[in-house]
């Protein structure tokens, strides 16, 4: 929970759903949490934070402190649904919001939001040496050098942000041998996914695949761009299938290639004897980091991101993406 007083910010999240007739009264706070009075009925109020997943499971397991209504910068899909299913309302920053309480029934969907702006702090290299500390490499400019390829100075300059930012601590000695620990893990994670999700590369290919089996038919294209000197690697629910199998049925996948540019895409494509078709189930993309390359992992001839990747690019693919992201999640960090 937050450390400073969130609470007025989850009070004006609520008036800002609520018809202008109705009469809200702040009885209690407690920095996270507000009492409000609505037209005389109780309404306790709890920030949810960034409104994941992983957030709404974790206020609904405390069964003794449930509120009434749950606010959040922008609740997820998934969020949003069992919230739901447990009896508790939720409002966002956007102003969507559902709440049924006694003759207090609010439905909204809030305003279209606008794409996400670039953190930042988060820059390719920052998101390329945050991806190799969540994969268990040691926090040291020489290792982060020899596992992103980034110069000494990229790599210092990165690891520096990442402990401004509150996310890794420093031992006292220094130097480039000096290793950098990771403060939170959960913490570095999200907002990784975060940044990752912001920073998307909008350069992408859809291409049409008749394969019943996409796991079998991806590989299959992989060893024509192997043979072709092609660098590939399969993200999302592909790759979630293949580390944390939770998704019964792959329609779409999501794969990541050498190339920066369309064009670069289309060759790749055509190397693998794929053809261009709009709402194709196959999605190629550039590889977004140099770590997300070079740090690829073999599952049965596929080629996989590193783990975070695939749990970042999960984690926007929808309710079931997002729960499956979870699910990987919990599995790669032993929970």
């Amino acid at each position: 929970m937050p450390a400073c007083d969130i609470s007025p910010r989850s009070e004006a999240a609520v008036a800002a759903v609520l018809p202008h007739s109705v009469r809200i009264r702040r009885l209690n706070q407690d920095g996270h949490s507000v009492d409000l009075d609505v037209n005389g009925k109780p309404l306790r109020v709890t920030w949810l934070g960034e409104g994941g997943l992983r957030h709404a499971r974790e206020l609904i397991s405390h069964r003794s402190d449930r509120p009434d209504v749950a606010v959040a910068r922008r609740m997820s899909l998934a969020a949003r649904e069992i919230l739901s299913a447990a009896g508790i309302g939720w409002v966002d920053e956007t102003g969507a919001a559902e709440i049924v309480r006694g003759s207090l029934v609010i439905s909204r969907d809030g305003r279209v939001p606008s794409p996400p702006r670039r953190p930042p702090h988060w820059t390719p290299a920052v998101l390329a040496i945050a991806e190799a500390l969540l994969c268990g490499e040691r926090g040291t400019v020489s290792d982060m050098q020899e596992v992103t390829d980034l110069s000494a100075g990229s790599a210092t300059n990165a690891l520096r942000t990442l402990t401004d930012l509150g996310l890794l601590h420093a031992e006292a000695r220094r130097g480039p041998n000096a290793a950098r620990q990771i403060a939170d893990q959960d913490r570095l994670l999200d907002e990784y996914a975060a940044a990752a999700a912001a920073r998307k590369s909008t350069i992408s290919i859809a291409v049409g695949v008749t394969w019943r089996d996409l796991v079998a038919g991806l590989t299959g294209a992989g060893r024509q761009w192997d043979r072709a000197g092609i660098a590939w690697a399969a993200t999302g629910s592909i790759a979630g299938s293949a580390l944390a199998p939770y998704l019964t049925t792959l329609t779409s996948g999501e794969v990541y290639i050498e190339g920066k540019t369309g064009p670069a895409l289309e060759w790749a494509a055509a190397k693998a004897g794929l053809r261009l078709i709009e709402g194709g189930r196959l999605t190629l993309r550039p590889f977004p980091t140099v770590t997300a390359g070079r740090l690829v992992t073999m599952w049965n001839g596929l080629r996989l991101v590193p783990w975070p990747r695939a749990y970042a690019d999960l984690r926007i693919a929808g309710v079931r993406g997002e729960e499956a992201a979870e699910h990987l999640r919990e599995t790669m960090l032993g929970r």
